[in-house]
């Protein structure tokens, strides 16, 4: 193993740095940007049954320390997804471990997307979107509510052959519940933690900055966030972690694995900034020489045993 591989449910990753879902959409514009094949993983877009065409601009604006955004699931539905976006990636990049995003406004859909996503045969894994609205209950996030999770997770287990991520909502008085639920249900990892609901408010009309109202706050400010999170959950499970939330830099990533962390997902520092995740994963044997750490697997065993 090299001095960056890492170990994610039977999954082997060359390094643990992959963009967050949605920030790379399907691949083909990061592409053009940087080397795909450098990645550790690449998660694909939140992918529902239908197309989605998201909500109305503008979705996204810079706040304090990060940006808001509220694209609204905004895809082109799992049957183009398969037909075209994941062929082309293994097409062009056979190596790269795929990361299936799942989303969906009932328990059917997302079992039934979870389903097709893992008969791609470059999808690795499936990361379970919880976030997104529950239409049944009145429009909570499903990741809200312990008992939800729990009974989606296993019916989405219980559906796929494949390890399933449930990413974490932190928009809950205590995610640590939330976690073991999904590991209750049978989740073979967990992806923590998605955006915070934020507001900015425009001076000059009065109204909010979002054409929704409220968006996902991710970046900077939401990085100590995540650690405390990773770090609560890591004291109560040994599921693996991929942290996300404000990584910006490979002492980011290393501070992600301190708090539990077993792999990373770059999100709003690709804005302006294409090639971060790139950067950051070149950067990494560096930190890690500053830092007395030989492998990220050592690491791993250092603080979780």
């Amino acid at each position: 193993m090299g001095r960056l591989t890492v170990d994610l449910a039977g999954v082997t990753l060359k390094n643990p740095v992959m963009p967050a879902s949605g920030t790379a959409a399907y691949g083909q514009s990061m592409a053009k940007q940087l080397d795909l094949g450098a990645l550790g993983g690449l998660v694909i877009k939140s992918t529902t049954a239908e197309p989605k065409v998201g909500n109305p601009r503008p979705t996204t604006a810079p706040t304090t320390a990060g940006w808001l955004n509220a694209i609204g699931l905004k895809n082109p539905g799992i049957k183009a997804v398969l037909a075209e976006k994941l062929p082309w990636l293994a097409t062009n990049y056979p190596e790269l471990p795929i990361i299936g995003s799942v989303a969906g406004a009932s328990f059917d859909e997302y079992v039934t997307v979870a389903q097709q996503m893992a008969t791609a045969p470059n999808v690795k894994l499936l990361e379970i979107n919880i976030s997104c609205p529950n239409v049944d209950h009145g429009g909570l996030a499903f990741g809200t509510d312990p008992v939800t999770v729990e009974q989606l997770t296993r019916k989405i287990v219980d559906a796929v052959d494949k390890p399933v991520f449930m990413k974490l909502t932190p928009n809950v008085t205590d995610i640590v519940p939330i976690a073991q639920a999904a590991e209750a249900g049978g989740a073979s990892g967990l992806t923590m933690i998605n955006t915070l609901t934020g507001m900015g408010i425009d001076l000059a009309t009065r109204k909010p900055i979002l054409a929704h109202g409220t968006g996902g706050l991710s970046g900077k400010a939401i990085h100590p966030l995540a650690v405390r999170m990773i770090h609560q959950v890591r004291q109560q499970t040994k599921l693996p972690i991929i942290g996300v939330g404000g990584v910006f830099s490979p002492a980011d990533v290393l501070e992600f694995y301190l708090a539990g962390a077993n792999a990373v997902q770059v999100g709003a520092a690709t804005y302006g900034h294409p090639t971060a995740c790139t950067d950051i994963i070149a950067g990494l044997p560096a930190a890690m020489d500053k830092y007395g750490i030989s492998s990220l697997q050592d690491l791993i065993t250092e603080v979780q045993g």
